[in-house]
């Protein structure tokens, strides 16, 4: 079933050859910040030159470093990179001190600087400064360490750290994407693999080779492990999957299962919904011991669970009120469920935020599907993306970006795209995932251990 592969370094190797360094030198508590609490924010101009190299294959290095930070940073719609053919100062003079004016005639208003060179040990070494252009100071610098084919993750830690001393909030560029890859026209003969990827696309690898229908992957918050819905003589089986060893163990048979469990905060414990005597009922099962319990016990459809991030509520979707709403309970066995969501049309999929502020859905109405956001008690509903199709949020670690996939009307032999796209929360930043072939069912990692 699986597809065998050389791995470049697995995640945990990665993270063993990461080694930051104390910060190299005093840091200012300069003022520059962007606050992102505000709906529609101006992108803060950046410049990000290419980081300094000694010799030709350091240059290069240092370009694609660079040239990653400066997508990152792009992509997020906080800031605004400038032009590099509008730079003054070389990177190579910028290595003693920046010439501020020089920044400041450009409109820049905060300046990313670096080095990289190879020790004697063979090991890239990383140096990079975050300076406050309009207070001509420091805001930050860390030197890395790591092999040289590693350079990309270096990249999306620096991406991480200017973004949280900008914003004052966590980055989400080391992270990656479980999601369904989709070949062939839709219907029962299309082919299903999972697949794997950075937030940004590239380190692109398939999980498993086609051969069974999968669905739902859904990603731990305290391991790099994924639980994924499959089915084994037509009888759904849900998986766990570990992403750096490749190992999987089946977690069970579950009749009537539509959408694979998720897992809790803590990572100890999964949530689910499962069909018994005629009933779909919400479950929790512990994966030490195994022992399942019952969580809810209606007649009505309750489906797509998803805990708050500090344990103590559930949110999922049920008919019991006739049509498919939001509901939230106590995280205990056959506590009383609260409707929240009362717009018109259906709610479905619901996702707690990891900040534990907003929960995220997918809305239909009129021959539309939305993906949304609301408060916890179902106030502040707001749409961020409608489309034929919109379906399945997954949050960034960070609390303040949402992937999902959308899906285009198919033509009359089946073929209709589906693609995974992004929106921050004033809904204003809409971009396209590229994935090889078509992609459903996206579920973001947490941050590496490296970034929390």
């Amino acid at each position: 079933m699986w597809i065998s592969f050389k791995r470049r370094l697995t995640f945990l190797i990665a993270l063993a050859l990461v080694w930051p360094a104390m910060v190299i030198a005093p840091t200012a508590q300069a003022a520059l910040e962007i606050d992102i609490t505000k709906g529609n924010v101006d992108p803060l101009p950046v410049a990000i030159p290419d980081f300094y190299g000694a010799d030709a294959p350091a240059s290069e290095l240092g370009k694609d470093i660079g040239q990653v930070i400066t997508a990152n940073l792009n992509r997020s719609g906080l800031f605004r990179s400038l032009n590099p053919k509008s730079f003054i100062q070389t990177p190579e003079s910028l290595q003693a001190r920046p010439r501020f004016a020089d920044w400041r005639v450009l409109n820049a208003q905060a300046l990313v600087s670096g080095k990289v060179g190879v020790e004697s040990d063979g090991r890239l070494r990383v140096v990079f400064r975050l300076w406050d252009v309009l207070a001509g100071e420091q805001m930050t610098a860390f030197s890395y360490f790591t092999t040289p084919n590693n350079w990309r993750r270096i990249a999306h830690v620096i991406s991480d750290a200017i973004y949280n001393r900008l914003t004052g909030e966590a980055g989400y560029f080391d992270t990656r994407i479980v999601y369904v890859a989709e070949k062939g026209p839709r219907g029962k003969n299309q082919k299903k693999f999972l697949a794997i990827m950075d937030q940004d696309g590239y380190g692109h690898r398939f999980l498993t080779n086609g051969s069974y229908l999968v669905l739902t992957p859904r990603f731990s918050p305290s391991r790099q492990e994924i639980t994924y819905l499959s089915y084994y003589r037509n009888t759904p089986r849900v998986y766990l999957y570990n992403i750096d060893t490749g190992q999987q163990e089946i977690l069970g048979d579950f009749p009537g299962m539509t959408y694979a469990p998720r897992f809790s905060p803590d990572g100890d414990k999964v949530i689910m919904s499962m069909a018994r005597g005629g009933k779909s009922n919400i479950y929790v099962m512990d994966l030490r011991t195994r022992i399942i319990n019952q969580m809810t016990d209606t007649p009505a459809i309750d489906t797509s669970p998803c805990y708050s991030p500090d344990e103590k509520f559930i949110v999922f979707n049920s008919d019991r009120g006739g049509r498919k709403q939001l509901y939230v309970m106590a995280a205990r066995p056959r506590s009383v469920a609260k409707r929240i969501s009362f717009g018109k049309g259906q709610y479905t999929t619901p996702v707690w935020s990891p900040r534990g502020d907003l929960i995220a859905f997918t809305k239909s109405r009129k021959g539309k599907f939305y993906i949304g956001v609301m408060r916890p008690d179902g106030s502040g509903e707001r749409l961020l993306s409608g489309s034929f199709l919109d379906e399945g949020p997954t949050w960034a670690p960070n609390g303040r970006v949402l992937m999902f996939f959308r899906q285009e009307p198919s033509d009359k032999r089946g073929n209709g795209r589906t693609r995974l796209w992004s929106v921050d929360l004033t809904g204003y930043n809409k971009r396209e995932i590229v994935t090889p072939i078509d992609a459903s069912d996206p579920a973001w990692s947490p941050l590496s251990p490296l970034n929390r």
